[in-house]
């Protein structure tokens, strides 16, 4: 455990010392694991520190969702426009920022409708629905096409995160998911 003392409130980071914690608190425990006044605790601030800056845990959860959104654009948007290598980079972001990719595809546990969560949500989803387009392409129906391949990614990122899958899979989730890809959507 981080423990962050009262000197980065005096620095003007209080925010981002507060979502660290949460998303530390929430690969350790889940999303239900952790409450404000213990992240309080965990960041070494006042217990009314994180209601003060985000209202409530909807509010933080908010924060987190937003930074989880730009993070995964970011990566899926590094990952170019070939499917394999979106999907790659979808797995990719769910076993390397967990507590983010957890919190995401919850939405109501935040405040969906948050314009920075909107705008990072709808950026992440045109990188994912552009590179699921190269899936589209050769299936006829675009909308079903997108939503397969959306589906196998967060589906095999899901069992990955879970230990639902067999071990003969290998270590590396972003390699195992390229098979089941092609497979199910060939070239």
């Amino acid at each position: 455990m981080t423990v962050i003392g009262e000197r980065g409130y005096h620095h003007g980071n209080l925010r981002r010392v507060i979502i660290d914690a949460a998303v530390e608190a929430i690969g350790e425990s889940g999303i239900a694991g952790w409450s404000l006044r213990e992240l309080a605790r965990r960041a070494g601030v006042s217990h009314a520190a994180p209601a003060h800056h985000f209202g409530d845990k909807a509010g933080l959860l908010t924060a987190v969702a937003a930074e989880g959104y730009t993070l995964f654009a970011d990566a899926l948007e590094a990952a170019g426009d070939d499917f394999l290598d979106v999907g790659a980079a979808y797995v990719r972001f769910a076993t390397r920022h967990r507590a983010h990719f957890e919190v995401i595809f919850q939405p109501g546990l935040y405040r969906a409708d948050d314009p920075e969560v909107d705008a990072a949500r709808a950026r992440a989803a045109g990188i994912l629905e552009r590179g699921a387009r190269t899936v589209a392409k050769s299936r006829g129906d675009d909308g079903t096409a997108r939503i397969a391949a959306w589906s196998a990614v967060h589906g095999f990122a899901t069992l990955w995160q879970s230990g639902a899958l067999p071990q003969r899979l290998g270590d590396s989730p972003e390699e195992a998911v390229r098979p089941v890809l092609t497979l199910l959507f060939g070239d």
